[in-house]
């Protein structure tokens, strides 16, 4: 048997993510949206009327990429400023009814790029690359990595 090639795992890993982010801006584009614009509308989902810094320290980016992503959702449509009453140089990203309208489709461009990603896995490969993933994730931010509660221990109890 052939020995393995040292950082193939981590080529594979580069080369899925990258496939991965491609498939997503594809479909995200059908939508009038560029990569990486859905990860701050949906953080507004989460939690509508964020600063630009927490949103910059949200997703892990410089507060100057934020900043034009922002601008170009504002242009679009899809997101509104609003000032702080208290401090003037303060503002608040909002989505308008257009940004919440295109939440849907955010939401089901990601779940059809996952579904084409895990095509052929069953509920338990699914499960253990989640889990992998998230410990591959843990060990290249430096935040420990908790193991989750298995749910469906949970509801056998």
């Amino acid at each position: 048997m052939a020995k393995a090639v040292r950082g193939a795992t981590i080529g594979l890993l580069q080369s899925a993510a990258r496939l991965s982010r491609t498939a997503l801006a594809e479909r995200l584009l059908a939508h009038g949206l560029y990569a990486g614009q859905d990860k701050i509308m949906l953080a507004l989902a989460v939690e509508n009327g964020q600063t630009p810094s927490q949103l910059a320290a949200l997703l892990g980016v410089r507060p100057p990429t934020v900043t034009k992503t922002i601008n170009r959702l504002t242009s679009q449509g899809f997101l509104e400023k609003r000032f702080s009453e208290d401090d003037g140089r303060r503002a608040f990203i909002f989505l308008t009814n257009n940004g919440e309208q295109a939440i849907r489709s955010i939401e089901k461009s990601v779940r059809k790029t996952e579904k084409q990603a895990l095509r052929g896995f069953d509920k338990k490969e699914h499960k253990a690359l989640t889990r992998l993933l998230s410990k591959v994730e843990a060990n290249l931010s430096g935040i420990p990595f908790v193991e989750e509660e298995d749910e469906s221990v949970e509801e056998e109890a």
